[in-house]
């Protein structure tokens, strides 16, 4: 494939786009599946470079659909080391677009193995709130039946125990969200955690994990039914 094959592609999603009528997360990810069949047979790296030229032009393009189109090619998926997960991720400073680059990226690729521990812990301990973010959502996957988890209190918790400490709402959220997928796996170290690390951890990640682990729901108050109303 050619840098005019690439030039190609990354103009030509955008235009598709700009035609929508309807600019719906549906819309948008229907024109994402005509490009993933357009593309299922080429080779993995021009599948990441193309998705590198796409990422340049965010306000055309939504950063799901460029992650979508490596998740869903397999060999370009396979193909994502460090390096090139880091420049995927690069610029990365939203909830929207650090929870699609884990779910669909880093936790599946930290997942198999294909990158190390230590760089999910790396991005566990950088000042940036959004890395801190992203390593910790990362571990969704390894746990989330349908995003192809099979459960791993190991690395989960390895990950957790760095940013118990962590204020910062996007990072408490984030760690509340990864126990709560881990308690669906293996409860009791869910609730071996939350003994050790109690007076550490945000009372939002105590509160909302012991919900989970106690009525199956983060916040039961919500589900109770008003007055006439039936369920």
């Amino acid at each position: 494939m050619t840098s005019d094959n690439f030039d190609n592609l990354s103009t030509e999603i955008p235009t598709r786009l700009a035609l929508l009528s309807e600019k719906s997360t549906e819309s948008i990810r229907a024109v994402r599946r005509e490009f993933s069949k357009r593309l299922a047979k080429a080779p993995a790296d021009f599948v990441f470079q193309s998705s590198l030229l796409l990422l340049r032009n965010e306000k055309a393009v939504p950063r799901f659909l460029v992650y979508e189109l490596v998740q869903h090619h397999r060999e370009a998926l396979r193909s994502l080391n460090s390096r090139k997960l880091t420049m995927l991720g690069k610029g990365i400073d939203s909830w929207a677009a650090v929870d699609t680059f884990a779910c669909y990226l880093s936790g599946p690729v930290w997942r198999e193995h294909q990158v190390s521990d230590s760089l999910i812990a790396r991005w566990a301990r950088s000042r940036d709130r959004w890395w801190r973010r992203a390593a910790v959502v990362s571990t969704v996957p390894l746990n989330n039946k349908t995003r192809g988890g099979q459960g791993d209190a190991r690395r989960t918790l390895a990950i957790c125990t760095l940013v118990v400490h962590d204020r910062d709402d996007m990072v408490v959220k984030a760690l509340s969200w990864a126990l709560r997928e881990l308690a669906k796996r293996d409860s009791r170290a869910v609730e071996e955690f939350l003994k050790k690390n109690r007076k550490a951890l945000a009372p939002r990640v105590v509160r909302e994990v012991v919900n989970k682990l106690t009525t199956g729901l983060k916040n039961p108050k919500k589900f109770q039914c008003k007055p006439g109303i039936q369920v």
